[in-house]
């Protein structure tokens, strides 16, 4: 099972979006692949297809240990990939985790139960360091870092880069950056070219080689409750997700081949 975290300190650059489309893709791939929320917006959760107001139990259940991931995980009606969904009550979770026990890692045991479940988990992390987004890291083996190609996300890249060494030098050993993908590019910009050629000549093979298009039906699919993927499969977005999952997919089985 390979477990990787979608996330970004800055707000708006299209982490759900990618979570959501990246899931689709590798279930379309033939992929078993869960998605986790980890945003109390449950952006994530309303964009699969699950209803977050009619939740029983969410992702905060199941990091108080109040319920397990079995009975919580439900799944997307609409893409074909399990869920475990979030809503306002994980924005609670942050003040009552502070005194717990292993706080940091109580999604990677809830993870760690269901490793033959899955091949992919996505867990969409808020944008924010905060408990929720440590519990992501602590739990993943790489992170995956959607970016705008503009100044201030260069800014904020240094930032993330930085939280990641921390939480791998004092926390997860196994955590790594996975690459960054480009996303809401527009190639008629020349600040999202000079940016774009800036990443590569900095981070080499880490930047992938699928750039993911500013695209209207991509916008357009979470208020369907569809992913974009699916919700129109020759859109310019849907095609550029579907190329970063087998991307994504083939770079996997290349370090298995190096392990």
């Amino acid at each position: 099972m390979h477990i990787f975290a979608i996330a970004n300190q800055k707000g708006g650059v299209g982490k759900t979006t990618t979570s959501v489309n990246l899931a689709a893709a590798l279930a379309a791939s033939g992929q078993r692949t869960l998605l986790v929320d980890l945003d109390p917006q449950g952006n994530a959760t309303m964009g699969c297809g699950v209803d977050k107001r009619n939740l029983k139990q969410s992702v905060y259940h199941v990091l108080l240990q109040m319920a397990t991931l079995e009975e919580t995980r439900a799944p997307s009606p609409t893409g074909g990939f399990d869920v475990l969904p979030a809503n306002r009550d994980l924005a609670g979770a942050e003040v009552e985790l502070v005194d717990l026990d292993l706080r940091e890692m109580r999604l990677k045991g809830a993870l760690h139960e269901h490793r033959n479940d899955y091949d992919f988990v996505l867990i969409d992390c808020p944008p924010s360091l905060s408990m929720l987004t440590l519990n992501g890291l602590c739990a993943a083996h790489g992170v995956i870092i959607p970016m705008q190609c503009e100044y201030y996300a260069l800014e904020g890249l240094s930032d993330l880069v930085n939280t990641i060494k921390k939480v791998h030098a004092n926390l997860n050993r196994d955590l790594k950056i996975i690459g960054l993908l480009r996303v809401m590019f527009d190639p008629r910009s020349t600040l999202s070219n000079q940016v774009s050629a800036q990443l590569e000549q900095h981070f080499g093979d880490k930047v992938f080689q699928t750039i993911v298009p500013r695209n209207v039906r991509l916008a357009e699919a979470p208020s369907h409750g569809i992913p974009g993927v699916l919700f129109d499969k020759a859109a310019k977005g849907a095609l550029a997700y579907l190329a970063f999952a087998t991307e994504l997919i083939e770079r996997v089985k290349q370090w298995e081949n190096e392990v």
